[in-house]
């Protein structure tokens, strides 16, 4: 499958957000994964208008001022893609999406990348069956993963970042990197105190880093 391009991807979708009443209609984009979409901060204070989901809407709203658009989040803190894909037919396709966001790599590590690449397997080709375009997100960074840190810590994020992108290839969908935006904002010479509210959640600037990452796939020309 050839890899998915930003300008043309969401091309379709775009002409629906540019048109206006009575032409339009609503469009519907889900973010499914853990507590970093969900809008966890400082636990459990969530923030959901800082968390990407809403920064995400603000800036389409921006560009695209004829649209009625939906965000509509559906992750639940704790939670890995094996329990994500078990109620993703209810929870996500129920909604009708245009397209979905996946965001589970942090949480993932435990599984493993054999039984975490399943679940995003399952989640990914029940989406494109139902006509959805899909948006995968690699991890945001935790407190662990700062240069220096045990390989054993360091290891399952970058490997879990690295299938991701996998997949995101495979299938021909859409990559928003979070993983490397951060890691840019580190090696640049950025302290990951300055996107961080926890030791694994993002704060406001780290959110903006992946609303970013997820615009480049929505390009207002």
């Amino acid at each position: 499958m050839s890899k998915a391009d930003c300008q043309t991807y969401l091309a379709d979708l775009l002409g629906v957000l540019k048109t206006h009443w009575p032409q339009n209609r609503y469009v519907n984009l889900v973010c499914h994964g853990h507590s970093v979409p969900a809008g966890y901060f400082a636990t459990p204070m969530v923030d959901s208008l800082n968390a990407y989901p809403h920064l995400l809407f603000t800036e389409l709203k921006a560009r695209f001022p004829y649209a009625v658009v939906n965000v509509i989040v559906t992750a639940i803190g704790g939670e890995n893609s094996e329990a994500g894909a078990k109620r993703f037919r209810a929870d996500v396709l129920g909604h009708r999406p245009d397209v979905v966001m996946i965001d589970y790599g942090l949480n993932d590590r435990g599984l493993g990348l054999a039984r975490a690449g399943a679940a995003w397997r399952s989640m990914i080709e029940q989406a494109l069956a139902a006509g959805s375009k899909v948006l995968l997100l690699t991890p945001t960074w935790d407190v662990k993963q700062l240069p220096g840190a045990a390989e054993s810590e360091i290891g399952p994020r970058v490997e879990q970042a690295r299938q991701i992108r996998g997949l995101a290839e495979e299938y021909g969908v859409a990559l928003a990197d979070s993983f490397a935006a951060f890691e840019r904002y580190v090696t640049q010479g950025g302290d990951l105190a300055d996107l961080m509210s926890w030791p694994n959640h993002p704060n406001r600037a780290g959110h903006e880093l992946v609303a970013r990452e997820l615009l480049r796939w929505f390009p207002a020309w």
